[in-house]
């Protein structure tokens, strides 16, 4: 992949609606280690459309919504709308009567589960106009066209609990994350108390359950195993990713720490789970994040960042690739690899980052 300036206007993609451009030409054109895909706000988390050449993006925003990009044009596009054919509610998720308000959508963390031969189902994190996880139904059976959307139903998140990530067993068993309990804040996990925590809801459940023994500094990624067996968690605080079996939580499998940066997504790619973050230690920042009169810094000052590949059995980490500060491009939270490049999703940028990967990267 060539790093040409990549700042492509929106335009119509399968029915979906376009947005105006939101970054001009100039400020999208592409720097030394990446090239973008513009009017993404704040894609916090992305997803792949399994054998699709689809990607999804969460926008962390107030009314930043879903977007789906077509990663052969690199082009994004606002996905829900809230259109008639985009509602078709289902009464396994009864919670909400009516979809998210499009001009309030502010979606997190999302989770994409094949559940049929060109089918899935997609878990969003929102915070506009309610804490829930938002259901979707996502039809992709026609490959050339855009996968269609369509909103089933919320589970509500318990009364002060926000939640930042989310996972499903193949059971329609769905679980999150919420990095700060009430009465806990940022600045305490970074000290190193727990904070978060992990809920569970199954189907017949009516409510989130908090699973025993989950609770730790800044729970943040969430990704079941493959087998139903169990779940993975990132403590963003110690920059761990805890292990624990589905069936009793109280006791950690293991854990293990990633050295050089902070993970913060993490979802499988093939049998390797792909973790993504900014660097732990930035001179350009003055070093690790710091306290100041109590409060936990934003890191507001471009990090640099890494994406590694944790293999669960051996429990061992291999970078794929990392890079220093990048002056448009910030705040690096998840990961995912389509057609030999890799893409780079944000919790603070305006944009979709892309850089090739190399033979040895992808091995």
């Amino acid at each position: 992949m060539k790093r040409a300036a990549l700042c492509l206007a929106l335009v119509p993609i399968g029915g979906c609606a376009s947005l105006p451009n939101e970054t001009a030409k100039a400020t999208c054109a592409a720097t030394s280690q990446f090239a973008f895909v513009c009017g993404a706000t704040k894609p916090e988390d992305l997803a792949v459309v399994p054998e699709t050449r689809w990607v999804i993006a969460s926008g962390f925003a107030t009314g930043a919504g879903l977007k789906i990009v077509d990663g052969r044009a690199r082009r994004a596009q606002r996905w829900f709308t809230g259109a008639t054919d985009q509602v078709a509610p289902d009464a396994r998720y009864p919670d909400c009567a009516a979809p998210p308000d499009p001009a309030l959508f502010t979606a997190r963390g999302i989770s994409l589960r094949v559940t049929a031969p060109g089918q899935a189902r997609l878990l969003v994190v929102n915070h506009g106009g309610r804490e829930a996880i938002e259901i979707f139904a996502v039809d992709f059976r026609r490959p050339d066209a855009a996968p269609l959307l369509r909103w089933q139903g919320c589970l509500a998140m318990p009364a002060g609990h926000v939640a930042n990530s989310v996972a499903s067993y193949s059971d329609g068993t769905v679980i999150a994350t919420v990095l700060t309990r009430p009465g806990t804040s940022i600045t305490d996990f970074v000290m190193g108390r727990d904070t978060g925590g992990v809920y569970e809801r199954g189907p017949r459940d009516r409510a989130f359950r908090l699973l025993p023994g989950t609770q730790l500094p800044g729970n943040n990624g969430l990704e079941t195993a493959r087998d139903d067996s169990g779940f993975y968690v990132i403590a963003f605080g110690p920059r761990q990713v805890v292990a624990y079996a589905r069936r009793n939580t109280r006791q950690p499998l293991w854990r293990l720490t990633a050295l050089d940066f902070m993970p913060d997504n993490i979802h499988w790619d093939g049998d390797r789970l792909l973790l993504a973050g900014m660097a732990r230690d930035e001179p350009a920042c003055g070093g690790t994040r710091k306290i100041i009169d109590g409060v936990a810094d934003a890191m507001a000052c471009h990090r640099g960042w890494t994406v590694a590949q944790l293999d669960p059995v051996a429990r061992r980490f291999t970078l794929v690739a990392s890079g220093p500060p990048d002056p448009l491009f910030n705040g690096v939270s998840a990961a995912v690899i389509l057609d030999g490049a890799l893409w780079l999703g944000s919790y603070q940028a305006d944009r979709i980052a892309i850089r090739s990967l190399t033979h040895d990267d992808m091995n």
